[in-house]
């Protein structure tokens, strides 16, 4: 049996995708293959970096990818964080199931310490419901 492929969708492939794609490989390994892409790709945040790795997953080698650049990948999974990447890509080309959670997008909160609680919330989240969904609609064993 192959390894299923995830994506892991937002806009900008810079906060909410990043820590769910960390969270689903640190929690699911390799029963997945995990990807996470943007419909407009920015940049990784540092404070998504920065909450990530207080919880022990390094994102600090990502990159911000854009969906284009997995274009031709089959995915068994797209699951959409943001409601704008929902819009945009309701059925996303390739992919067997397309699912959609949103979260709050923390990328708004500032740039400031202030920003940190509503990072650590986000980051909370997705640790408790993104991975459990993916192994739920994969059909994975064991969670």
């Amino acid at each position: 049996m192959t390894t299923p492929r995830v994506l892991v969708l937002c806009t900008g492939n810079s906060c909410r995708s990043q820590m769910g794609e960390g969270w689903v490989r640190r929690l699911l390994g390799d029963r997945v293959e995990v990807h996470s892409a943007g419909t407009k790709p920015s940049f990784v945040h540092p404070r998504a970096i920065q909450v990530m790795g207080e919880s022990g997953v390094d994102l600090s080698s990502h990159t911000s990818k854009g969906v284009e650049s997995l274009r031709g990948i089959s995915f068994d999974l797209v699951v959409t964080v943001c409601d704008s990447a929902h819009e945009a890509c309701p059925l996303f080309p390739g992919a067997k199931k397309t699912v959609h959670h949103a979260f709050e997008d923390p990328a708004h909160a500032g740039e400031g310490d202030d920003a940190l609680p509503l990072f650590r919330r986000v980051r909370d989240e997705i640790r408790d419901v993104l991975p459990a969904l993916v192994a739920r609609e994969l059909g994975l064993s064991g969670n």
